[in-house]
């Protein structure tokens, strides 16, 4: 390879390399308006943390979201029907209610709160 192939190869590579480095991490920073939806129609069960040991998420038996069989066969299809249509069942003995959020939020705030909420798994 001649001199400036070289110079050329080294420049490219220390350019990729840098905007690699200054990328930041790897997933997206919240959206600070979704914090806020989450800590106004959700934490009062769910929590801030979404581990759900609020005094109402105690008494409903509401899962933490946190924990990893929390995950298992949901999809972002069945978050944003729960999110969307409400919940109203009876699990383990303890009736667990959600409103329905379909006349109260725009369907892409229901997307960024789903999004929300994948953000507290571990």
């Amino acid at each position: 390879m001649n001199r400036i192939a070289k110079l050329i190869t080294a420049g490219t590579l220390a350019s990729i390399l840098v905007v690699i480095l200054s990328a930041g991490p790897a997933h997206a920073e919240v959206d600070k308006k979704t914090v806020r939806t989450w800590k106004a129609k959700c934490s009062s069960c769910h929590g801030e943390d979404g581990k759900g040991a609020t005094e109402q998420g105690k008494k409903m038996g509401v899962r933490d979201m946190t924990a990893g069989d929390f995950w298992t066969g949901l999809t972002d299809a069945k978050m944003k029907d729960a999110i969307t249509n409400g919940i109203k069942q009876t699990k383990n003995g303890k009736v667990q209610e959600m409103e329905p959020y379909k006349d109260k939020l725009k369907a892409e705030d229901i997307d960024a709160l789903v999004a929300y909420v994948k953000t507290l798994k571990k």
